[in-house]
């Protein structure tokens, strides 16, 4: 009896049906949100390297203007579209906020004016990712659902920015599962078990949103692996520490300059001019890219492909020029992903490495290095490989990606603390200071 009650209430009852049918709506709403975001951003940068290819000093005039421009429309409008995304999607979920406050970290207005934002930080050239951008823009989306829900609902606001977040990583990167280990690494603090199955259930369909429109193909292709031998054991641990120690020195890099803890004089210029600190980061990203004949400009997405490909005879000092670029964009204040730029100089240093070791198979060191630095740098090593994994093909690498991932994690760890985790709280002190108690006496 106690089964056919249960299965009359998931059958008869109004609100569970509209629940799911709400989320679900949403959901694909908020894939086909970040696939005309990702459309988007493409073409911005092609109009930007079809500009440079004309001009070649263009972005020496071009790139600063607009970072300048960028800082000061954030600063003065949408503050909350700063920085990557996925640090405001946390804060969002932290227990003190409360449900007022959370338009201070996602909302639909936040979303619009992140995917402008981002989209003309490509267009100025500047060295960022989408994907971050994407976990804030998919989270507003989702937020929004909450007036359309019935009462006593089983869905919260915590599901439905856990999905969205998770929606955007999965939409972003056509890797539905990755989305999800997102969710479970990243987001998800307390795990909603009576509608755990219906968030992970939006999660994929953003991620199949994104692959109905892009097609089932990876970003970077198929890697052919040979069998996994002793050959592979030195390069592979080398890569793993040498990613681990940069991944997290980028993120202890990254956490000292957004904090505003330190008192230099480079950090008190950014508190006090940040429109004219801004104008100097995208003067200097401009300088590295016209140094690198255009080679830092952008995502990286493009030479990471033609790295794994073989086609690209990219420099060691690839990774140094990149891994400056994109701090520096980080730091002037624009709404900024890192994902992208992690995958391009985590493969540049899996190049780096094979090249060394003169190791034959050049394509497996760099999306081991691609895996194990976006792992250092984020410290989510298993959403890492599984992104990684998917955006390659390379399911004869699992075990590998799994552990270069683990281990590079495990080196930053010692060196840093977490990024994202980090960042968040920094975004917390944007909360209003509760109201003072201090009330006067009254007199008997």
């Amino acid at each position: 009896m106690r089964i056919a009650a249960a299965f009359r209430r998931e059958i008869s009852d109004w609100r569970l049906w509209l629940a799911r049918v709400i989320v679900i709506a949403v959901a694909a709403a908020a894939g086909l949100t970040v696939v005309g975001f990702t459309w988007l951003t493409e073409r911005a940068l092609e109009a930007f390297f079809s500009v440079r290819a004309r001009w070649w000093w263009a972005p020496l005039v071009w790139t600063p203007l607009c970072t300048g421009a960028i800082v000061w429309l954030t600063r003065r409008y949408v503050p909350g579209a700063a920085g990557s995304g996925i640090p405001q999607v946390m804060a969002a979920l932290d227990p003190s906020v409360g449900a007022e406050h959370r338009g201070l970290f996602v909302s639909l207005k936040l979303t619009v004016a992140k995917i402008a934002l981002t989209a003309w930080g490509l267009l100025a050239g500047l060295s960022l990712g989408r994907e971050g951008p994407s976990v804030q823009i998919a989270a507003g989306v989702m937020h929004g659902a909450k007036r359309w829900l019935p009462r006593r609902s089983a869905v919260t606001e915590h599901g439905l920015l856990v999905a969205g977040g998770a929606a955007g990583i999965a939409a972003a990167f056509n890797t539905p599962l990755g989305g999800v280990m997102f969710a479970i690494e990243e987001l998800s603090r307390a795990p909603e078990q009576r509608s755990s199955g219906l968030i992970i259930s939006g999660i994929v369909l953003a991620g199949l949103v994104a692959v109905s429109t892009y097609g089932n193909g990876t970003y970077f292709g198929v890697i052919h692996v040979p069998a996994v031998g002793a050959a592979l054991i030195w390069p592979g641990l080398l890569i793993a520490l040498a990613s681990g120690v940069a991944g997290g020195l980028f993120a202890r890099l990254l956490i000292a300059s957004l904090s505003g803890e330190s008192a230099d004089g480079i950090n008190r210029w950014r508190l006090k001019r940040p429109i004219s600190f801004a104008v100097a980061c995208g003067l200097a990203v401009a300088i590295i890219g016209v140094v690198t004949n255009g080679a830092t400009f952008g995502s990286g997405y493009a030479y990471t492909r033609g790295m794994l490909e073989g086609q690209e005879n990219v420099p060691a000092v690839y990774v140094l020029f990149k891994f400056v670029a994109t701090w520096l964009t980080a730091w002037s204040g624009v709404p900024a992903g890192i994902f992208a730029p992690s995958l391009a100089i985590g493969a540049a240093l899996g190049n780096d490495v094979a090249q060394l070791t003169s190791y034959p198979h050049a394509a497996t060191l760099i999306a081991l290095g691609m895996a194990g630095f976006l792992a250092a740098a984020t410290q989510a090593p298993l959403t890492s490989f599984i992104i990684v994994m998917e955006m390659v093909d390379g399911h004869a690498m699992v075990l590998s990606l799994m552990a270069c991932a683990l281990i590079a994690s495990g080196v930053s760890r010692v060196l840093s603390r977490p990024l994202y985790a980090t960042l968040a709280q920094i975004q917390l002190r944007r909360l209003p200071p509760p109201p003072s108690d201090s009330s006067p006496p009254q007199s008997p």
